[in-house]
């Protein structure tokens, strides 16, 4: 039996925001199937690197590689990425009035599943997701974002990612702003989105997600590099102890460097 193709793999990878680096050497490798969450404080980077990983322009790659299915994702646009089925689920979703949240979707499926679904059946395909996720018509004809509370945001965003059926998905803090029935129903939709075939980054600040999405790692984010990984049971310790004790040093396997690759074949 062959070496698993890892489905992301992330190497020495260094981003620069705004003329200052971010990202310090970040080596990170995901294999189909598996579910990653990556934790840790404000500014350590963690969106940094699902805005590199999407190929936002503002984000510029300094040193380092991102590869999909071992195929270098440096220079394509964000579409042509998300045509190869990445998919980022922001933490803070953009409000665009004037397009419809219908117009939207559609837009989104033809553009990204064009030849796997015909234009007839798009309109049956969304209704069917949307009574999955129990949101109602009426989101159809409102503007994308616009007056959406903080739930209504992330349930759109689970519905896109239901609808657009990526291979790589990138959630960046989908718990941010949810109450605790809208964490568990949009918790349970993207765990019922794992598959073989299909893996999960998780960036997140507290382990009360992951009670629902159940990661198979767990990384820590500090100063831009990943200092320690480890099973889903890290989650908890940092959910006890905070980030000081990485902070000070105080843990045998801190990555020093933050550049060790997480292999997980």
């Amino acid at each position: 039996m062959g070496k698993i193709l890892p489905l992301l793999e992330i190497r020495d990878l260094s981003v620069e925001v705004e003329n200052k680096e971010v990202l310090k050497g970040v080596n990170l490798v995901i294999n189909p199937g598996e579910v990653h969450a990556i934790m840790g404080k404000n500014g350590s980077g963690k969106t940094t690197l699902s805005h590199a990983i999407m190929g936002h322009p503002k984000y510029k790659v300094l040193r380092g590689d991102i590869l999909l299915n071992g195929e270098s994702l440096l220079g394509l646009p964000p579409d042509e990425r998300a045509r190869r089925r990445i998919f980022l689920a922001f933490q803070y979703p953009v409000a665009i009035p004037g397009v419809t949240v219908a117009q939207f979707l559609r837009s989104a499926i033809m553009s990204v599943r064009k030849g796997e679904v015909e234009a007839k059946n798009v309109r049956k395909l969304i209704k069917e997701e949307m009574l999955k996720l129990d949101i109602p018509d009426s989101f159809m004809t409102r503007f994308l974002n616009e007056g959406f509370s903080g739930g209504e945001k992330k349930r759109l965003e689970t519905l896109q990612l239901r609808l657009l059926q990526p291979k790589m998905m990138v959630l960046d803090e989908t718990d941010s702003g949810l109450d605790i029935d809208s964490l568990k129903r949009v918790s349970e939709s993207i765990e019922s989105a794992r598959g073989t075939d299909k893996s999960i980054l998780l960036i997140t600040h507290y382990q009360r997600m992951l009670s629902y999405v159940k990661p198979d790692f767990v990384h820590v984010f500090l100063e831009g590099k990943i200092v320690k990984s480890g099973g889903a049971g890290l989650a908890l310790e940092l959910e006890e102890r905070g980030y000081e004790w990485l902070e000070s040093g105080k843990t045998e396997d801190k990555i020093a460097d933050g550049k060790a690759a997480v292999t997980l074949n």
